[in-house]
């Protein structure tokens, strides 16, 4: 019995003698970025908080930041996926950009929300890691959801159609062959039409929102969901969120077709 009290001692003292990073190391470790240089989302803070709870329930390790700065290879070399949460406008320089891509070909992730469709026009490969770029939006309304494809992980328990509030973003045309759509609203179940100055919604038939694809040696999710602060409470959005972050931080998930 002694015994028995000295290995519960011993290892009670390991642990608290363990290095702090060592006792916080996760399953895999994100950079989560909210740099905006253009419009700046209300839900950036409840994002934020939102996956920090994140990463305390599913056991990764998240970094949260706004300076570009920490977009270089020694730095980037840590983290298994880049999370571009409600970022709007050009927010890496060429050097920053090529730090990134260096480290997406390296085999890692990316995953972007909503305005991450809004930001980099200008730099070609980043609009194809995302797959499409924003055009214009409606006013905020309720619209029925479509699952599209239930191999993706995140929408298990998500039902085959559900009435969703957001900003319902249109996009332009792929700027990518490879993307694996999974959700989609219907076009009828809602007013998708918009026109600011000389720029007009279009006649679609198909309005996808979220989507995956394999890209240049890593991974990339995408959803366009996540305008609308309470969102980050709904459990279902938040699962979405993270068998899209879980996939694109380890390729796990996906089930075979």
């Amino acid at each position: 019995m002694f015994k028995k009290y000295l290995l519960t001692a011993a290892c009670l003292i390991g642990v608290l003698l363990a290095p702090v990073g060592a006792l916080a190391q996760g399953q895999f470790k994100v950079l989560l970025f909210t740099k905006t240089d253009g419009f700046h989302h209300k839900a950036i803070n409840e994002g934020v908080t939102a996956m920090r709870k994140m990463a305390q329930k599913h056991q990764f390790s998240l970094d949260w930041h706004e300076d570009a700065n920490v977009f270089n290879d020694d730095n980037l070399k840590q983290y298994d996926v880049i999370f571009f949460l409600l970022t709007t406008g050009n927010i890496l320089n060429d050097k920053q950009q090529g730090a990134m891509e260096r480290f997406i070909q390296s085999g890692k992730g990316f995953v972007g929300v909503h305005s991450a469709a809004d930001t980099e026009y200008d730099w070609d490969w980043y609009t194809q890691m995302v797959g499409r770029t924003f055009h214009i939006h409606p006013v905020n309304q309720t619209a029925e959801m479509e699952v599209l494809d239930r191999h993706f992980p995140g929408l298990e328990r998500m039902p085959d159609n559900f009435w969703w509030t957001d900003e319902f973003y249109e996009f332009g045309t792929e700027r990518i062959d490879t993307l694996n759509y999974i959700l989609a609203v219907d076009p009828d179940s809602y007013d998708p039409y918009a026109k600011w100055g000389d720029k007009e919604s279009q006649d679609m038939d198909f309005r996808p929102m979220a989507w995956y694809h394999e890209y240049d040696g890593g991974r990339a999710f995408y959803t366009a969901l996540g305008h609308v602060p309470a969102t980050y409470e709904d459990a279902l959005f938040l699962e979405h969120v993270y068998g899209g972050l879980m996939w694109a931080a380890s390729g796990k998930g996906l089930k075979v077709k």
